[in-house]
């Protein structure tokens, strides 16, 4: 018979505070269009998108998300000394240690939580969220701090016709606590590695501060491009259409509702089509509000969920106490669909 004492959590856990934060530069089309032939209706055509947000070279990950954790917490009513963790999902941290999430955790004023990075690309809010829900019902943490953070401009390369045109930057964070009664349900994630390249870094970090740079990309300046994230777009786009789909009505069905019983959806803002598709594939009924956040932020990645969220709850397009679906799919490639009550 075990020693061990049982851990004593919550019953349940719920998304209790979300904030946002979008960089003060908005980029229309017509400065995308000065380095790629292409024209604003076709970019709009194919991704829904106008504008999006760039950030400055003050508006790192970490200010970025320290502002919209700050936004979180007051949201949540909680004082920041109550976070038992903060896990932030990210994929433009370009110093590989520490973990950015250390030094968010420090300038926002949680004390001494348990904080990691997490690389799981456009699904890593998902993960990040279950894992959060995970530390509450198990008892190690009572509140967790949950961060969808992007610079994307970074490893944006605007010259590629492809995708100089997909990417945005900003933070999205919640805050994750106790609850009686379920508010986030069964998570339904994986991977299909065996597509991981079809959403890659064009170069690898080893490789392009090798001196031989006679293998590496170049720009139309003949000067070696610097790492940045490429996509085989009709590849990506059949996928999330019709595999995605499956995956969200999987999640649907693990939290024991029906298309009929959601208030909102809230997929990855990955683009226009695609979530137009997917809202046809599933068979929404219209009094679901869609979450298209992309049109005027972009896809940012990890940090698009929250993103959404916080702007829908924010204009009144949803409210405290929906049923809302998310889901979030990209790079590896990698996927992950739940069910959440909104704060």
């Amino acid at each position: 018979m075990s020693k061990i004492k049982p851990s004593k959590g919550a019953p349940y856990a719920r998304i209790i505070g979300v904030g946002g934060y979008r960089p003060t530069r908005v980029v229309p089309n017509e400065v995308i269009l000065e380095t790629i032939d292409s024209s604003d209706e076709w970019i709009r055509s194919r991704s829904g998108i106008a504008t999006r947000h760039w950030a400055s070279d003050e508006e790192t990950v970490a200010m970025m998300s320290v502002e919209a954790s700050g936004k979180a917490i007051a949201d949540a009513g909680i004082a920041p000394e109550q976070i038992g963790a903060v896990i932030v999902s990210t994929v433009s941290h370009f110093k590989q240690t520490p973990a950015v999430a250390t030094e968010i955790a420090h300038r926002v004023g949680a004390g001494k939580p348990a904080a990691f990075d997490i690389s799981a690309g456009c699904a890593g809010f998902g993960y990040g969220l279950t894992l959060a829900k995970g530390m509450v019902v198990e008892g190690s943490a009572e509140y967790v701090l949950v961060i969808g953070v992007e610079r994307l401009s970074d490893l944006t390369d605007l010259e590629d016709r492809a995708t100089a045109f997909l990417f945005g930057d900003g933070a999205g964070a919640v805050v994750v606590g106790p609850s009686q009664e379920a508010a986030i349900g069964p998570t339904v994630w994986g991977s299909e590695g065996d597509k991981s390249e079809t959403i890659k870094q064009t170069v690898a970090w080893n490789d392009f501060q090798i001196g031989d740079v006679s293998n590496l990309p170049l720009n139309s300046k003949g000067e070696v491009k610097f790492p940045a994230i490429t996509q085989e777009g009709q590849a990506v786009f059949r996928w999330a259409v019709f595999e995605m789909a499956k995956v969200a009505q999987q999640a649907l069905e693990a939290a024991g509702i029906s298309p009929d019983d959601l208030d909102v959806f809230i997929p990855h803002q990955a683009n226009m089509r695609i979530i137009d598709s997917m809202v046809k594939t599933l068979k929404l009924p219209e009094h679901v509000t869609v979450a298209r956040d992309v049109e005027t932020t972009g896809n940012t990645s990890a940090a698009s969920i929250p993103l959404a969220m916080e702007r829908l709850l924010a204009t009144g397009q949803a409210k405290s106490g929906d049923t809302a679906l998310i889901i979030g799919f990209g790079a590896g490639l990698v996927y992950a669909a739940t069910v959440v009550t909104l704060p």
